[in-house]
């Protein structure tokens, strides 16, 4: 989960989710007494952690799920009757293993084929993305400080047509890349592959996604992950 912030409210992705889970707690104990207090810290976080993905999705994927309104508590059953299988097997299983990855995930290109990305729209698989006049008046990213790390490698910066580049939100924590995505843009050269590698489950990181690594702070298992996953 990010912590970049909101353009309207100023809160950062991380508390925008904890602020969800907060109602959705206070809600449930209103709606039924009996519900136990773990359980109610679980369905907090689930709630707010979908409402946060929810804001990172491209537009084009945010317009998709408005055009199913109706069919979307169906699809949240679905989903939460999945969750629930998946917590019992890790359970019987004895392990915190990482979840097994669906059907959708072979939908997605593949990471080998990096021509592929040029011809398919940024928000279509990068997730929010933006310019630098956004991260200047969202972020207080000086546009001279955007350009310096974009030249030294230190920020992942995705062409837009012509010579103009966006930057994945997801990448900022603070203001600032977070660490470790300098490294993994040396190793994997291509910053569309480089992207593409961050945002998705990793098999070197047991399906881990990287750049949740890289915002818990774990940037030298993730520059390890990268260094296996590099061409050459």
């Amino acid at each position: 989960m990010t912590r970049f912030q909101t353009k309207t409210t100023g809160i950062t992705q991380d508390d925008f989710a904890d602020m969800v889970a907060e109602k959705v707690e206070r809600a449930l104990a209103h709606y039924d007494e009996a519900i136990n207090g773990p359980t109610m810290v679980s369905v907090g976080k689930i709630a707010g952690s979908i409402a946060s993905a929810v804001t990172l999705l491209s537009p084009k994927h945010q317009r998709a799920i408005d055009a199913i309104h109706a069919d979307l508590p169906g699809l949240a059953q679905k989903f939460v009757r999945a969750l629930a299988a998946e917590a019992a097997r890790r359970s019987e299983a004895g392990t915190a293993g990482t979840m097994t990855l669906s059907a959708e995930s072979e939908t997605l290109p593949a990471l080998s084929q990096s021509d592929d990305l040029e011809s398919m729209l940024i928000e279509d698989w990068a997730g929010r993305v933006a310019g630098s006049t956004y991260l200047e008046e969202n972020l207080r990213i000086a546009r001279s400080t955007l350009h310096r790390w974009q030249r030294r490698g230190d920020v992942i910066a995705l062409r837009k047509g012509g010579r103009k580049h966006v930057f994945p939100l997801a990448q900022f924590v603070d203001g600032r890349p977070v660490a470790g995505i300098s490294d993994v843009l040396e190793l994997i050269g291509n910053p569309r592959l480089a992207w593409l590698w961050l945002t998705r489950p990793a098999a070197q990181l047991d399906g881990r996604i990287p750049i949740d690594l890289l915002r818990q702070d774990q940037a030298e298992e993730v520059v390890e992950a990268a260094r296996m996953f590099a061409p050459g």
